[in-house]
């Protein structure tokens, strides 16, 4: 399940891709499938260790995304899935990405989108409060300030996942670590989503994400 727009973010041979903050690997593997080079990064090994789909030079790498071991100017493309609202120092993530994009650079931000995931919290404390849990929520000014403040060029934004917000309030409903008959088939219609394209067709799920997609996407790119 990808959250970033490959339509919107291009991604091709020749190209140096950086996913940080990867967990399974997804987007990364999808820009080493387009012919990239993709570095997965992330500080858990287990997950990293799970990544399968990325052949030499593309690799997992375990390291802390708010102190990359990469040089400046060193990847074409930055991707943050999900991951700046688990991390106290996103400001130092963001500077961090912006470091090593080469000029004219393109980054990729995705995050819980404001309104779904303020209903989630109100719902459920243990959606949130966990270890390495969500510890803030973005209005989309606020990510596009920070990202501005990296000394980013704003490139525009969508909203992803509009099917999974009413799953995601379920769940907060019934006990986010319950399953009942309910959660099952809304989980399996995810999985049809997923395997078989967006349902029930692709207007209406682009409108379904325009009125409660889960994620925020925001693109910018690194002055020339």
């Amino acid at each position: 399940m990808l959250t970033i727009d490959f339509a919107r973010f291009p991604i091709g041979p020749g190209d140096r891709v950086l996913d940080v903050g990867c967990g399974s690997g997804r987007h990364a593997v999808e820009a080493h499938r387009r012919g990239a080079t993709a570095l997965a990064v992330d500080l858990d090994e287990v997950a990293l260790k799970g990544i399968t789909g990325l052949d030499a030079p593309s690799a997992p790498i375990l390291a802390d995304g708010t102190r990359l071991p990469l040089p400046d100017a060193s990847m074409t493309h930055v991707i943050l899935s999900e991951i700046l609202e688990h991390v106290h120092q996103h400001q130092l993530l963001l500077a961090e990405a912006a470091r090593v994009l080469v000029p004219g650079g393109r980054l990729a931000v995705s995050v819980p989108r404001w309104f779904p995931e303020r209903v989630c919290w109100l719902l459920s404390k243990p959606y949130h409060q966990v270890a390495g849990g969500h510890i803030r929520i973005y209005r989309r000014t606020e990510l596009r300030r920070l990202i501005t403040g990296a000394g980013l060029v704003l490139d525009g934004h969508h909203h992803a996942h509009g099917l999974h917000a009413p799953y995601w309030w379920l769940k907060c409903l019934v006990g986010v670590d319950r399953e009942t008959r309910l959660v099952r088939h809304y989980h399996d219609l995810l999985v049809h989503e997923i395997i078989h394209g967006p349902w029930p067709t692709p207007a209406l799920a682009r409108a379904l994400d325009a009125v409660v997609g889960k994620s925020l996407v925001v693109y910018a790119r690194k002055p020339q």
